[in-house]
């Protein structure tokens, strides 16, 4: 298994809408990826957020980079304050 996180950064402000479109917009496109596994995104209310994406392989985790990219640009781009810091590679460890 393969996980990317993502680390994101805006005003506390658009916490609601940016949720509401990545439930809506953002989690039917990435559960199309190759090897799709899970996806969760955590918001602490304060203008920082984290999603977490696992996949069966390596090219699902990328491809997920790639797609989450896009949308940010695409979509919510104004709303970021600051680029995403990301961490991707293999799972090391799980329940």
């Amino acid at each position: 298994m393969y996980a990317a996180v993502r680390h994101y950064h805006f005003d506390a402000g658009n916490s609601a809408k940016i949720d509401k479109a990545v439930k809506d917009d953002f989690v039917p496109l990435i559960k199309k990826a190759e090897g799709f596994i899970r996806y969760y995104w955590l918001d602490n209310g304060k203008g920082e957020a984290a999603s977490i994406s696992v996949f069966e392989t390596k090219a699902g985790a990328d491809e997920s980079i790639q797609l989450a990219a896009r949308y940010i640009k695409d979509h919510l781009s104004k709303l970021m304050t600051e680029k995403p810091e990301i961490v991707e590679g293999p799972v090391k460890a799980h329940d």
